[in-house]
């Protein structure tokens, strides 16, 4: 399947999805609410099958947080990558560790790095970081370190 023609199915499966052009991949936005419904029909829609969670990371814009998830298909080859902009205040998206396992390590190191909380994870909790660390957000842009003098 072409770039194209998966974009034409995905904008069928997900009519309120917005999109990115300009990207090798198919790369499309929604909001964190739709993000379980979305993340289980990539995964289990038999003409997607979008088994491989590569990358997930977390983009601090200053004003809000974007979710950003690397998605491929070891079956059809194809890939998309799937975004969701959060409140930076309180920024919280679903889990999908009991989608794809990968995630279930990607969402511990963005919560401990940049504060979101992934509703219904199964062991929110520091991956790297030492202890004494948790709710400092090393890699959010207003994180401060008097010690080495880090402002962004």
């Amino acid at each position: 399947m072409t770039n194209e023609e998966l974009k034409i199915q995905l904008t069928a499966l997900f009519p309120t999805a917005t999109w990115e052009e300009g990207t090798e991949w198919p790369t499309f936005q929604i909001t964190p609410a739709e993000w379980s419904t979305v993340a289980n029909e990539l995964r289990t829609n038999d003409a997607l099958k979008f088994d491989y969670l590569f990358c997930e990371t977390c983009v601090d814009w200053k004003t809000h947080l974007t979710m950003v998830y690397h998605l491929s298909s070891t079956n059809f080859r194809h890939n998309i990558v799937v975004k969701a902009k959060l409140d930076r205040t309180k920024p919280e998206i679903a889990t999908v560790a009991g989608i794809w396992r990968t995630a279930e390590f990607f969402e511990r190191e963005v919560y401990e790095m940049y504060g979101v909380n992934f509703l219904g994870h199964p062991d929110l909790r520091l991956l790297i970081l030492p202890d004494g660390w948790e709710g400092k957000n090393p890699m959010r842009k207003d994180f401060e370190d008097p010690i080495n003098m880090i402002k962004l």
